[in-house]
Formats: C-alpha cells, sequence, structure tokens
C-alpha cells in the first residue's frame, strides 16, 4: 500500500481518466530499504508507462505533477545516516523512511525509536540527510528517464 499512495501523490488522477496502471515492484538486491528501493524505482516505470501512453496520444504532460522518492535514514552509534544499510539499520538507534516529492514536498513519514526516544534536533537532522539524499535520487531518475 504504502509504494501506491507514494506513486498516486503524484499522479493527476483526473488528468490520467479511467486508466489503471500496475507497477509491479521485485526488488532483487537492496541491503535494507527495500520499500524505499521499490517507491524510488517504481516511479521511473511510472514515469516510462506515460510517456508510453503519451507519445499513443491518450494522456497529456499534465498527469505527472512531480517526482516522488524514498530514502532510508536512522541514527546509528549516535550519528544521523543515510541510507542505512542492513548492518546500520539492525542496529540503529533510530530508523525513519521519508516519502518526498521532487518539490521537496512531503508524502510520508515513518520513524520509530528502537530503545530511547529521538529528539526533535535528530528528527531535524534525519530530514536534511533524506532531503539531500532524495534530491540524487530525483536526478538519477530523471537521467533514467
Amino acid at each position: 500500500r504504502l509504494v501506491g499512495r507514494s506513486l498516486r501523490a503524484v499522479v493527476d488522477l483526473e488528468a490520467l481518466g479511467e486508466r489503471q496502471i500496475t507497477i509491479d515492484c521485485d526488488v532483487i538486491q537492496a541491503d535494507g530499504g527495500t520499500r524505499t528501493a521499490a517507491i524510488t524505482g517504481g516511479f521511473v516505470a511510472l514515469k516510462e508507462c506515460i510517456g508510453w501512453m503519451k507519445m499513443r496520444g491518450m494522456v497529456t504532460d499534465a498527469v505527472l505533477k512531480d517526482n516522488v522518492a524514498a530514502i532510508s535514514c536512522g541514527i546509528h552509534q549516535g550519528v544521523a545516516v543515510l541510507d542505512l544499510d542492513y548492518a546500520e539499520d539492525s542496529t540503529a538507534e533510530t530508523d525513519a523512511n521519508f516519502v518526498l516529492t521532487g518539490k521537496g514536498g512531503i508524502v510520508e513519514i515513518q520513524g520509530t525509536a528502537e530503545g530511547e526516544p529521538f529528539s526533535e534536533a535528530q528528527f531535524g537532522e534525519l530530514m536534511a540527510l533524506a532531503r539531500k539524499g532524495i534530491a540524487q535520487l530525483v536526478d538519477l531518475q530523471n537521467l533514467a528517464v
């Protein structure tokens, strides 16, 4: 459901019309962050599909409102870390997933303290890291399609 919600957040459903697009996400290789990889890669597939539909006159440019991507962040050994690998994720004090649009809009944030609660300042660090990582992912998405 998270992948679908994330992708729908950047689609003008009215402009899409009475159509259904199925994005099947199989993450072949990921070191933690499989849901975030599915969202980021799923958007690339969606953008390709919309491009195919545009070439056939089925939709206009207005269907996609923005990019969407997702990334994990966490606090590991007291330090905010972007895109935790499995070893970091399994021992992190805090684990969070951020789904943001290319323009910086927030689609979803999920954060969990694995032991001690984390502070608002630490959350701010994670948010800043996530924005930086998402900007890089959006650039890569745009290079791909």
